[in-house]
């Protein structure tokens, strides 16, 4: 499986804000909010149109923890979808099994909920899924293989996550390790801060 392995703490630095979800890069962020290297604080330099539009989708990408094959993929996907091109592509990546296992709290990472479902600990609809990009429908069941539900990683990830999901798309069941996909939500109610706009055109171009 194609990954990033490289420090991610570089990765936050360079767009200013933690896009991992982790608390550990809200305190590195609080500490040097600015880009690493040896020039990073004293960087002025005016970012071009095309820059411009390159961070916003390495934004996303990267928020998402994909690879650039994969996130074009996704986006040629969308624009055949009908309708708006960049709500299409944050709802595909929104349905990502993956995705859905750390929204639910069962992973406290994109990158663990890819390792969990990697190695078989997640099932659908009864139903064990290790292909992280298996994209969940309305009405999915997702939960912890019963096998795997006494996994101290899972377990802490349930015990500091919300007691019911904060996203009103999700309906979380902790006492039993599971969740359900209930809609697939609108863009605008999907927590990312980038430009779709700015993704549309980079690839239009």
């Amino acid at each position: 499986m194609a990954r990033y392995t490289g420090p991610k703490a570089k990765i936050c630095r360079r767009f200013g804000e933690n896009i991992f979800g982790t608390a550990k890069y809200d305190r590195i962020l609080g500490k040097r909010k600015y880009p690493s290297g040896q020039h990073g604080r004293m960087m002025r330099r005016k970012i071009s149109d095309y820059g411009l539009h390159l961070k916003e989708k390495q934004k996303l990408r990267l928020t998402y923890c994909l690879m650039e094959k994969q996130f074009k993929n996704y986006f040629v996907k969308a624009a055949k979808a009908g309708g708006v091109t960049g709500d299409n592509l944050l709802q595909l990546l929104e349905r990502r099994l993956d995705n859905v296992v750390y929204r639910l709290g069962l992973a406290n990472t994109r990158m663990q909920a890819r390792q969990f479902v990697n190695h078989g600990h997640i099932m659908v609809n009864s139903k064990k899924v290790d292909i992280p990009s298996f994209l969940c429908k309305e009405g999915d069941i997702i939960e912890v293989r019963p096998k795997s539900r006494s996994m101290k990683m899972i377990i802490d990830s349930l015990d500091s996550s919300e007691s019911t999901s904060p996203y009103s798309w999700l309906t979380i069941d902790k006492e039993n390790m599971r969740g359900s996909f209930d809609s697939i939500p609108a863009a605008s109610e999907i927590p990312v801060t980038v430009d779709l706009r700015l993704i549309v055109e980079f690839y239009s171009k």
